[in-house]
């Protein structure tokens, strides 16, 4: 169907990939093997989907958090594509919000600034003062795009599908990865899901017992002007935080400590939203991260979170500490406890990958070892060992890399470890006692008063139940019926054996005693058929491949 509705759009596309040279659309027009697609170069990939439109630079944009699936060059080109398209005219943006508003533009905003503060391939932004004097941002979907992303989005899923029948579309899970990305792009066209996700960041960062609360800030959301096409949120007045001016000695600010403080509260902020809330800001780069003018710092566009379930989240926290240990082994399992498939995997060929890749960190101080680098390499051995992991882990290691990225930026001389070691620390006490370790304590005491109190009663059942031989026991063996068919085979081939060698001597016998012609005709029937028996029996156990 996709094929007959989007003509014209499947000829744009085949020019842009021609135009930049992809070798692998000359061998598929010229007939070439298809059946096993190289990717092209990470520059060429890259210029291919900034030549196809916003709504494939958004496909790169998902890319760049997969690790797991792609090369650590294309992860860097890929991670460098921009959203920065052109802004849409003030007149066709004011009719949008015209539409959306519950009432008049006039008695809703008293100012609303026609020039955009930032435009993206699915909306821009505009700073608007409401009537009662309160300032704030206006973010509002570009009109005609929901069309559009629909028809990128049915070309989307019919090339994955017909990419899922190779075996490189089914060693990368390519349908999955399509429904990915047009669910989150989906997700992106519906404004009131990015205002619930700002909304539960800011209410699982009003608290915290990790860094200071008041001195982060998520923007409230205005639900009463809110819909699926128009976000009306609360102004935040600052700067990209590397733009940002943290003070000199000369006016009486130490910009040290100002800096080593802001990036202590990212790395505290952020490791309570993966270890402890289970749900992150995935996209943490420069531009969404803001330093406000009154010292306060801002997360911005929460239009793309994580989640992490509690499992994942302890295997994570086990992970930081094997690779600040270098412990292979201990990655190797971990990774195979976080696998999302049950392909056999070589356990000691998976170590010694992890063991190759971790040496050339054995020579560098803690303080050097960049921890997101080294959870990429851990995601492409998995990668490179046909280990298929969760998606959310591509957004952890994003997450991880855009924190560690600004964190160096802000502050050259940050030390990682230091940062991490109290936090992991108390982590571990909290899955190990519990937010509340009285209550927890508690909880045990209950539950060895329970078993104290019942045990007793459930021997004496156990024993009586054995005293009368009424006990019986349910035992499950994986692959038993492997072996039962295995050996039913043996069995019957066994008789058939057995039967051929009786027919035979039964035939030699008869031979031998014969006095007449009728003994003569079934000796030779009793041989005959000896014969077929074995030469049957022997093309079995050939054929089964068991003469060994």
């Amino acid at each position: 169907m996709f094929l007959t509705q989007t003509t014209s759009r499947q000829r744009e596309i085949l020019e842009v990939f021609l135009r930049n040279g992809w070798d692998y659309m000359r061998r598929l027009l010229t007939g070439g093997k298809t059946d096993e697609p190289q990717l092209p170069t990470p520059a060429v990939l890259r210029n291919i989907l900034v030549d196809l439109g916003p709504v494939y630079v958004k496909f790169g944009q998902l890319l760049s958090t997969r690790p797991d699936l792609l090369p650590a060059a294309y992860i860097d080109e890929l991670s460098m594509l921009q959203d920065d398209v052109p802004p849409v005219n003030w007149t066709d943006i004011e009719v949008v919000i015209r539409q959306q508003l519950p009432q008049s533009l006039e008695s809703t905003f008293s100012t609303i600034e026609p020039r955009p503060v930032a435009a993206g391939s699915i909306a821009q932004t505009h700073k608007a003062i409401l009537i009662d004097g309160r300032e704030v941002a206006i973010k509002v979907q570009r009109p005609g795009i929901d069309a559009i992303v629909a028809q990128d989005i049915s070309l989307i899923r019919g090339v994955a599908d017909l990419v899922a029948r190779t075996e490189f579309g089914q060693m990368y899970d390519i349908d999955s990865l399509a429904e990915e990305f047009t669910k989150a792009l989906e997700a992106e066209l519906d404004f009131i899901r990015e205002a619930s996700f700002t909304d539960q960041l800011r209410r699982n960062l009003t608290n915290s017992r990790w860094f200071d609360s008041s001195q982060l800030v998520v923007a409230e959301i205005y639900w009463d002007l809110t819909t699926p096409k128009l976000l009306v949120m609360e102004w935040l007045d600052g700067v990209p935080i590397l733009a940002a001016d943290f003070g000199s000695a000369q006016d009486g600010q130490d910009p040290y400590k100002k800096r080593a403080a802001v990036t202590s509260l990212l790395f505290r902020a952020f490791f309570q939203q993966v270890y402890i809330d289970g749900f992150f800001h995935a996209d943490p780069h420069p531009g969404n991260l803001f330093y406000l003018r009154d010292g306060r710092v801002a997360l911005l566009d929460c239009g793309m979170v994580g989640r992490l379930d509690p499992r994942s989240q302890q295997i994570l926290t086990e992970m930081l500490l094997a690779i600040v240990d270098l412990d292979a082994q201990r990655c190797a399992q971990l990774t195979l406890q976080l696998a999302d498939s049950s392909q056999p995997v070589i356990l000691s060929r998976l170590e010694n990958d992890y063991d190759r890749m971790l040496r050339k960190y054995y020579n560098l101080s803690l303080s050097q070892l960049n921890f997101s680098q080294v959870f990429y390499e851990i995601l492409q051995v998995a990668r490179n060992n046909k280990i298929r992991l969760p998606s959310n882990l591509g957004l952890y290691a994003k997450t991880l890399a855009n924190l560690e990225g600004v964190a160096r930026s802000v502050n050259p001389e940050i030390n990682l470890l230091d940062e991490i070691k109290p936090l992991i620390t108390d982590l571990f006490r909290r899955q190990l006692l519990g937010a509340n370790p009285l209550q927890s304590l508690l909880r045990t005491a209950l539950d060895l008063k329970s078993l104290s109190l019942q045990s007793p009663r459930q021997i004496e059942l156990l024993l009586e139940r054995v005293t009368s031989e009424t006990l019986q026991w349910n035992l499950s063996v994986r692959g038993l019926d492997n072996i039962r068919r295995t050996m039913d085979e043996a069995a019957n081939r066994l008789s058939f054996s057995i039967l051929v060698g009786s027919l035979i001597m039964g035939a030699a016998l008869i031979s031998n005693n014969a006095q007449t012609s009728e003994l003569s005709w079934l000796s030779t029937i009793l041989f005959a058929t000896a014969s077929l028996l074995g030469l049957w029996l022997v093309f079995s156990t050939i054929r089964s491949g068991r003469l060994r």
